[in-house]
């Protein structure tokens, strides 16, 4: 529990000093809201359903950034941070210090996970979802979040520097992030993606505003925490791989 909370104060107070990493967590909701504010997308001769997608529909604007932000914002964020530590000898001293990969990835990801809790509200206020469905909303963007910990994670200790970290982490972002916007134009994606944990999320969502999604409120929560689960595993073991103990 203290190298936990040791990790965790180190990380928070090297976040805190890195603006770049901090907008990372306001710029999603920022551009959902003015997107839903100030720009009309009914536009003459554009369908009405297009328009929905685009974000004339308010939650559509909101899920859409929420799914981008938990798919691909966080993945090389998290990687960054890990491969970093690889780099500069941080994680073997840790280890050799007797941090268990628990605590590391705890103390780490904590931080993330910490920060955002107020990104997935901000999100839940632009959606204009009430009562339960905001904190179900809210809920299933932090579960996102957990997984994309997990997968920035582990690709961070996989990686020799922040540099291959970052090569390594953007297609996996750009598929998750921007993969579920796709497959609401094609059935073929979105049945590829319905694995995926960033798919999901948009069935959550879809679940929230019609009341119907084809796949039951529960089963797609399941579906995110299997993702979360898996992605710890692979994350232990990559761990173990590199000569660290676990």
């Amino acid at each position: 529990m203290r190298s936990f909370k040791a990790i965790f104060k180190k990380q928070m107070k090297d976040t805190v000093k890195n603006p770049a990493t901090l907008i990372n967590f306001a710029i999603f909701p920022v551009v959902a809201f003015m997107m839903t504010s100030f720009v009309d997308f009914e536009i003459e001769g554009v369908p009405d359903y297009i328009a929905e997608l685009l974000g004339a529909n308010i939650p559509n604007m909101a899920i859409m950034m929420a799914t981008i932000f938990a798919g691909m914002g966080l993945i090389p964020s998290v990687a960054g941070i890990i491969s970093e530590d690889i780099e500069k000898k941080s994680l073997r001293f840790l280890n050799m210090a007797g941090v268990k990969s628990g605590a590391y990835l705890l103390g780490v990801g904590g931080v993330t996970l910490f920060l955002s809790v107020f990104t997935a509200l901000a999100f839940g206020f632009v959606s204009d979802f009430y009562g339960q469905d905001f904190w179900i909303f809210v809920a299933s963007i932090l579960s996102g979040v957990a997984a994309s910990i997990m997968l920035g994670a582990t690709i961070g200790i996989f990686s020799k520097n922040q540099q291959s970290a970052t090569g390594l982490s953007m297609p996996f972002a750009m598929i998750l992030g921007f993969g579920p916007m796709m497959a609401q134009f094609n059935d073929t994606i979105a049945r590829v993606l319905h694995i995926f944990y960033t798919q999901q999320l948009n069935v959550v969502a879809d679940y929230l505003m019609y009341g119907y999604s084809g796949t039951p409120l529960w089963q797609s929560f399941a579906i995110i925490w299997a993702n979360v689960a898996v992605l710890g595993i692979v994350f232990l073991i990559v761990y173990a791989k590199k000569g660290l103990r676990g």
